[in-house]
C-alpha cells in the first residue's frame, strides 16, 4: 500500500512548510532531468500525488482516515499533478514556489557580455624539440569580431531594435492551469530567438552574426621538457567573445614522436647498452648517443647482465627550472656471441677448462647444440 508520507520522507504530524520543503528536495533529486533511473519517472509522478494529497487539508484529512481509496470515493481526482506530463525543474520551482532559491539559476540578460569559446589544436614535435624546446608557427580557424559592424551584426548606420514579442527579455511565457494551481512555462522567444533585440539590416560581411570566421596565425613557444599529451594554454586566441565580452582562449595538445634512441620516464631516458662477455669482465670504456650528442662512458670490470650506469644531468629539463635536469640511465646488456672464430673458439675452450676443470667439446659442437634449439 502506498504511503505518501513515507514518499516524501515525513511524519504524519508534518507541518505544510515540512511537506513543501520535503516535495523540494525530492523533486530535485527525482525528477527525470536529474535522475536517470528507469523508474524516476514512475517515482516522480508518485510524489506529486502525495504532494498534491498531503498539501490540501481536506485531502489529507480524507487520506489520513481512509488512505487512498478513501479519496477516490470521495470524488478527489487522483492522478496526481504530472499524470499528463511535466515540465523541468525550473518550471515546476516557478509554478510552485516562485522560482527562487533552489539552485537551477534564472534567465540572464541576452546582452549581457559573453565569454568566447575556447579551442583545441594538435601539434605534433619530434622527440629532441620536445627535449629542448621548439618554437613553431601554427595556423587555424576561430571567429573574429567583424570589422565593419565591430560585433553589432546591424549594417552601418542602422542599429537593433528591441524585440516587441519579448519586450527585450528573450523569453516569452505561458500560463497553464493545473489542481495546484498554474504552471508558469518559460520559453526562448522565437522571434529575436533569445536576443531581445533584432537586426532590421544584417551586416552584408557577418550576415547579421556580429562575427567571422577566419584563418589565424601565431608563433607558440613549446617550452623544454614537455611530454606527450602535455596541454599549452594561449589566453585569447580562441573565438571571440559576444556582446563585447572576452575572447575565449587556445588549447594547444602536444604530441611527441616517439625516439629510436632513446625511452623516457618523466625527466629520465634510458637506453640500452649491448656489451660482450669479455666487455663485461674486463670492463671497457665505450662512446654512446646521448641527447648532447657522443659521450663516452666506462663500464666497470665485473658488469653483470642489466647493470645500469647514469650519466648525471643528461637527462630531460624540469620544465619551471630548464636549468635542472634528469638523468640518462643506460641499461648494460650482456651479448652472448652465437659466431665464433677458430681463436675465440680455442680461448673460450680454454676459459672453460680452467673454469670448470673438464675437457671442453669439439669446436663445432656449439653450432651443433645451438641448432638444437632451433
Amino acid at each position: 500500500m502506498t504511503d505518501y508520507y513515507e514518499i516524501l520522507g515525513v511524519s504524519k504530524n508534518a507541518s505544510k512548510d515540512d511537506i513543501k520543503s520535503a516535495f523540494r528536495r525530492k523533486a530535485r533529486e527525482l525528477h527525470p532531468d536529474v535522475n536517470k533511473a528507469p523508474d524516476a519517472e514512475e517515482k516522480f509522478k508518485e510524489l506529486g500525488k502525495a504532494y498534491e494529497t498531503l498539501s490540501d487539508d481536506n485531502k489529507r484529512a480524507t487520506y489520513d482516515r481512509y488512505g487512498e481509496d478513501g479519496l477516490k470515493n470521495a470524488g478527489f481526482d487522483t492522478g496526481g499533478p504530472f499524470a499528463g506530463g511535466f515540465g523541468d525543474l525550473n518550471d515546476i520551482f516557478e509554478s510552485f514556489f516562485g522560482g527562487m532559491g533552489f539552485g537551477f539559476g534564472g534567465h540572464t540578460d541576452p546582452n549581457a557580455p559573453q565569454r568566447g569559446d575556447d579551442l583545441r589544436y594538435d601539434i605534433k614535435i619530434k622527440f629532441e624539440e620536445a627535449i629542448f624546446g621548439v618554437e613553431k608557427e601554427i595556423k587555424f580557424q576561430h571567429l573574429e569580431t567583424c570589422p565593419d559592424c565591430n560585433g553589432s551584426g546591424a549594417e552601418k548606420g542602422s542599429s537593433k531594435k528591441t524585440c516587441p514579442q519579448c519586450k527585450g527579455s528573450g523569453q516569452v511565457r505561458t500560463v497553464t492551469r493545473t489542481p495546484l494551481g498554474s504552471f508558469q512555462q518559460i520559453t526562448t522567444c522565437p522571434h529575436c530567438h533569445g536576443a531581445g533585440q533584432i537586426i532590421e539590416k544584417p551586416c552584408k560581411t557577418c550576415q547579421g552574426q556580429g562575427h567571422i570566421n577566419k584563418e589565424h596565425k601565431i608563433e607558440i613557444k613549446v617550452p623544454a621538457g614537455v611530454d606527450n599529451l602535455s596541454k599549452m594554454r594561449v589566453s585569447g586566441e580562441g573565438d571571440c567573445g559576444i556582446n563585447g565580452g572576452p575572447n575565449g582562449d587556445l588549447f594547444v595538445v602536444i604530441h611527441v614522436a616517439q625516439s629510436p634512441h632513446f625511452k623516457r620516464d618523466g625527466i629520465n631516458v634510458f637506453t640500452e647498452l649491448e656489451i660482450s662477455p669479455a666487455q663485461a669482465v674486463i670492463g671497457d670504456n665505450i662512446k654512446i648517443k646521448t641527447l648532447d650528442g657522443e659521450k663516452e662512458i666506462q663500464v666497470p670490470a665485473g658488469t653483470q647482465h642489466e647493470n645500469i650506469l647514469k650519466i648525471k644531468g643528461a637527462g630531460v629539463p624540469v620544465i619551471s627550472r630548464p636549468s635542472q635536469r634528469g638523468d640518462h640511465v643506460v641499461i648494460l646488456k650482456i651479448k652472448i656471441p652465437t659466431k665464433l672464430s677458430d681463436k675465440e673458439q680455442q680461448l673460450y675452450s680454454e676459459l672453460f677448462e680452467i673454469q670448470t676443470g673438464k675437457k671442453a667439446k669439439a669446436p663445432n659442437m656449439i653450432s651443433k647444440v645451438k641448432g638444437v634449439f632451433k
